[in-house]
């Protein structure tokens, strides 16, 4: 039997010339965690990758056969990562499926049989110009393609049919805002009985068009709002514009003037807007317009800025800026996963806001033991009500500032002695959600957490794609050249 040496082995300083070598074995500087499956940044075949533990990070190592070896960062608390098992909800079966099994995960997204998940939250472009031009874009935006009412009014229906009474469409873009036809698709939404719907914006026609802004009040959607924090350089990295600032203060005033919600949602880039964490929740919690918060780190699919994979943004990271930039206001530990997802890729919390007091809701009901599904326990003192009301809060299907959202932080705090909080009506009016959203790229993707994810592209025809397949596999490049076909 022929003997390898192993780099490392070496002959110790006591063996006596001559002398058989020692051979010395050393540990791997990394604990192996888990196998699974990602693509190729570069080609994007789909390999095997590992994932593993190392100086409490999370990393993904793996190998294309025709393009070389990638590492990248996916998580910044290798602990946290390991205990989030337990979080990890039973997926629920939608009532219908858009594609069938034949080269399996992850080319047979529609869905197909084999995905895991509901769709919670059902996302449709409308369009695809755009009135920005963001070097940081994952739709990369651009003249193209304009859905029609007919289009999207059968999207609708096919979300109804899979999903019976779908919890929350976002019409989405390019910018949305921008269709003619954008209030038409509000109310065909609200029309099928859809709870929330929301536009995706970055604001801008909001802050000039009167008309416009009359015709929101009259249909009364969510918005869910592009912004990055207040300093010039950061928008003109992310976004192209150093001065679009005002633009956007000036559409919040108004949305707020108008009495509907906005969830901010801010890309975090390391080395542009990381220092402004903290301004946002606090600016969050003073906004009139705010109901919550969407911190993504930023995810380098469309177009993106140059990076280094495994020095990005990941969820622990901003909880860290979080607690430390509001000064304890928000703690790491009030943070939950979303269960309804693969448990690393969401997490949120609810808090109350009076005047300047702001209270967590974990901190004064036990959120992680009753989302715990692994124990599987429910304390004997609540009942099975609060976990179902807890179960909707800490969901993809979540919309800040909505009445479900206020009906079931009114129930869970019916068990807390918080009388003056168990009103809906006044409960919406005190509540702020902030939740980060982890989405993968071609270095970050992992088949485990697509499986998964209940976050769905709409498509004409009945697909479903979701998100992050559609993102990285390919499915926008063929949705684009179908649609602009059209």
């Amino acid at each position: 039997m022929q003997v390898f040496d192993l780099p490392g082995s070496t002959q110790s300083e006591n063996t006596p010339q001559g002398a058989p070598v020692r051979k010395v074995k050393k540990d791997a500087d990394y604990v192996f965690y888990e196998f699974t499956r990602s693509i190729c940044p570069q080609c994007r075949k789909v390999i095997d990758a590992q994932i593993i533990l190392r100086n409490n990070k999370v990393f993904m190592r793996k190998r294309c056969p025709a393009c070389g070896p990638f590492e990248a960062l996916i998580y910044g608390d290798a602990e946290a990562y390991a205990s989030m098992g337990k979080y990890n909800k039973p997926g629920t079966i939608p009532l219908a499926y858009g594609a069938e099994i034949h080269q399996g995960c992850p080319y047979d997204c529609g869905l197909c049989p084999d995905h895991q998940q509901h769709t919670c939250l059902g996302i449709i472009e409308v369009n695809s110009v755009c009135d920005m031009d963001c070097p940081l874009c994952f739709s990369d935006a651009r003249p193209g393609f304009n859905l029609t009412l007919e289009e999207v009014e059968q999207m609708l229906d096919d979300f109804v049919r899979t999903e019976g009474a779908p919890e929350v469409v976002q019409f989405s873009g390019g910018e949305p805002t921008l269709h003619p036809r954008i209030i038409d698709f509000v109310r065909a939404a609200k029309s099928r009985g859809i709870r929330s719907v929301m536009v995706n914006t970055n604001g801008k026609r909001i802050a000039r068009d009167d008309r416009f802004l009359e015709l929101l009040k009259e249909v009364r959607p969510s918005f869910y709002f592009q912004f990055d924090g207040f300093d010039r350089e950061t928008y003109r990295v992310l976004r192209g514009e150093a001065d679009v600032l005002k633009e956007k203060l000036r559409a919040l005033d108004r949305l707020g003037e108008a009495g509907l919600s906005v969830t901010l949602v801010p890309a975090v880039e390391r080395g542009v807007n990381e220092h402004e964490v903290g301004k946002i929740v606090e600016f969050a919690l003073q906004h009139p317009a705010v109901r919550g918060v969407n911190f993504q780190p930023a995810f380098h699919a469309g177009r993106h800025l140059r990076h280094d994979p495994a020095a990005r943004m990941t969820i622990p990271d901003v909880l860290k800026l979080i607690e430390v930039q509001t000064a304890g206001k928000f703690l790491t530990s009030d943070f939950l996963p979303v269960p309804c997802c693969f448990p690393t890729c969401n997490s949120v919390t609810y808090a109350f806001v009076d005047g300047n007091t702001i209270t967590p809701l974990p901190r004064i009901l036990n959120v992680h033991e009753y989302l715990d599904y692994i124990s599987n326990r429910v304390i004997p003192d609540f009942s099975q009500e609060i976990r179902t009301a807890l179960e909707g809060l800490w969901s993809s299907s979540s919309v800040a500032g909505s009445r479900k959202a206020g009906d079931q932080v009114a129930l869970s705090c019916q068990t807390c002695g918080i009388p003056e909080f168990t009103a809906p009506e006044n409960i919406r009016d005190h509540i702020i959600m902030i939740m980060l959203q982890d989405f993968m790229d071609p270095w970050t993707f992992n088949q485990k957490n697509l499986m998964k994810c209940c976050k769905e592209f709409l498509l004409p025809g009945g697909k479903q794609i979701p998100f992050c397949a559609y993102n990285t596999m390919g499915y926008r490049e063929q949705a684009r050249s179908q649609l602009d076909a059209m």
